[in-house]
């Protein structure tokens, strides 16, 4: 079975249970495979990232084998909005979407999910690196001031992992979801001085785990979401908290994705 986030924003579970934790977030049109079902949850793969996690049964609109394919293999297209309604013009209800929500099928300002009509009036992006790596710079300052949240993928609450993914998407480039993941991707350069405006930075903790990521800026600057996203000094050392005069992150490793 196969569904699609028709919501603006749905959590996504570690458990199926509403107290657990939420790793990760559905925007509006993202895709998924239903592994499993246990009571009211359904245990899902997304197809963007392939994170496995529990979503309430409620929250979601099943779809066919084949549109799931479709939509799997169609170049995405994505708001490029803080924040746009959309109307669903089958019950003339409005929803609000968050930049990076997937329009699918999206043509002459309406995309299409099986029977349902929806028109979208707002600014939308699409394509592979359509301003370069400028466009990814362009992208993450639109983030800065938003708040830190675990598990997070929108303007009103993203994490670290959360922001570079969504940032990259925005540019037609696909990250994995969690830090450790995005680590695993792209071509490692071997000090900061090779680092260039767009490449990431990975953080780790004492116990050698990557727990954190950013986007390295010019200037010897990064930007990155701890407490809210923000722009802090960077060097070999690692990030170097602007407020607290002190470093906050240790410097593990530099991955060049495009």
């Amino acid at each position: 079975m196969y569904g699609i986030c028709n919501l603006s924003i749905v959590p996504c579970r570690k458990e199926p249970s509403d107290r657990s934790e939420m790793v990760t977030q559905l925007l509006f049109g993202d895709i998924f495979e239903i592994i499993t079902r246990e009571g009211n949850w359904c245990n899902i793969k997304t197809a963007y990232d392939n994170y496995d996690c529990w979503i309430d049964k409620k929250q979601f609109l099943p779809i066919a084998q084949q549109t799931f394919d479709l939509l799997n293999t169609d170049d995405i297209v994505c708001s490029n909005e803080f924040v746009q309604l959309i109307n669903h013009k089958n019950t003339s209800n409005l929803l609000p979407i968050v930049i990076g929500s997937t329009l699918p099928n999206f043509e002459n300002g309406e995309c299409l999910i099986e029977n349902q009509t929806y028109s979208f009036e707002g600014e939308t992006i699409k394509g592979n690196l359509p301003n370069g790596k400028n466009g990814i710079l362009d992208t993450a300052v639109q983030f800065l001031n938003a708040p830190y949240l675990w598990g997070g993928k929108s303007p009103f609450g993203i994490d670290c992992s959360g922001f570079t993914q969504m940032v990259y998407k925005l540019n037609g480039v696909k990250l994995k979801r969690d830090a450790y993941q995005q680590a695993e991707q792209g071509e490692i350069l071997s000090f900061v001085e090779e680092a260039e405006a767009g490449d990431l930075a990975f953080f780790d903790n004492e116990e050698g785990r990557i727990v954190h990521v950013g986007i390295v800026l010019d200037n010897n600057k990064i930007i990155h979401a701890a407490g809210k996203v923000r722009i802090d000094g960077f060097d070999h050392h690692g990030i170097f908290n602007n407020d607290k005069k002190d470093y906050s992150h240790q410097l593990r490793l530099l991955k060049r994705i495009v």
